[in-house]
């Protein structure tokens, strides 16, 4: 994966600060224990102008991961979303990756976080295609990780904090070392959670499905997008349990989040899915995806905050 591409700037706890100059102290608290929430979320340059994609229900999970933490915000939901709109003005980008950081910065440095001050940043840079323009057309090949997702009450599942991504890097990185481009983690209840960084779906006999937020999951807003999109091509979606065997006998599988969009999955542990390549229903979903997105379709007025 290429570096990352610098933009101009990167808004600060309500200043923007030039890309280079914004730093925080090496004993900032969310360094030393993941005391941090974040989103991922995309802007993009469709017919009718640069748009950021539901930027609203991103910024609004973000503020429920830092309550999940008890993290009170300094700013409301409206600021961050003026906010976001104004970096990517500054920093002249038509298409771009927004992450935005919620973190608890410099004061001590114990367990109990409560006392250090809560900050707030927003990079935007451009990003291309986080799994390879190829893969969207082709797959992927992936492998169930030996690495489980957390079990219930241990972190929470439904907060998008950074200490839930150690987990994450360990099943990324098994993935690479042994030859593949993502892995797919197990819950404690042994069925099917979700990638590295994508939610997944699953499709059988012209069903689609999806685990549930009881296996602990990252309530994506993607998945949100592709199970509306899905129900209004008249798919049937289902979210339940499903179990680690039914990936090797699925006739589609693919994955969904802000990076990867909707990618199709050509293996599992060297299974292949299909016909190996993307099916026709994720065919379907993906294409009705961008072209909502690409078109900006007045209909899905309500997923798009523009910058004017």
């Amino acid at each position: 994966m290429a570096k990352i591409n610098e933009a101009k700037y990167i808004w600060m706890s309500g200043k923007m600060v030039p890309w280079n100059e914004a730093k925080v102290h090496v004993l900032t608290h969310a360094l030393h224990y993941g005391s941090a929430v974040f989103e991922g979320i995309r802007a993009y340059r469709t017919k009718r102008g640069t748009a950021v994609f539901r930027l609203k229900e991103h910024m609004k999970r973000l503020l429920d991961s830092a309550k999940i933490y008890r993290m009170e915000s300094p700013f409301t939901l409206e600021e961050l979303m003026n906010a976001t709109v104004e970096l990517i003005k500054i920093n002249e980008l038509d298409e771009c990756y927004i992450r935005p950081l919620l973190y608890r910065g410099y004061f001590n440095l114990g367990v109990n976080p409560m006392e250090c001050p809560v900050e707030v940043s927003i990079a935007a840079w451009k990003w291309g295609k986080y799994l390879g323009p190829e893969a969207l057309e082709q797959g992927v090949d992936v492998m169930i990780s030996s690495w489980n997702r957390m079990a219930p009450n241990t972190f929470p599942a439904m907060a998008k904090t950074t200490a839930n991504y150690a987990n994450a890097q360990l099943i990324k990185m098994e993935a690479v070392v042994y030859g593949f481009s993502e892995g797919i983690a197990l819950n404690a209840y042994g069925t099917i959670s979700e990638g590295s960084g994508e939610n997944i779906f699953v499709v059988k006999d012209g069903v689609i499905y999806t685990p549930n937020l009881e296996s602990t999951i990252l309530p994506g807003i993607t998945r949100l997008t592709v199970i509306e999109i899905a129900k209004s091509l008249g798919f049937e979606v289902k979210e339940c349990f499903i179990p680690r065997e039914m990936l090797y006998i699925a006739d589609e599988i693919f994955f969904t989040g802000t990076a990867a969009e909707v990618t199709p999955i050509r293996s599992v542990d060297k299974i292949v899915i299909g016909e190996g390549k993307i099916g026709p229903v994720t065919k379907r979903i993906q294409q009705e995806f961008f072209r909502i997105i690409e078109e900006a379709d007045e209909r899905y007025e309500h997923y798009f905050t523009w910058v004017k």
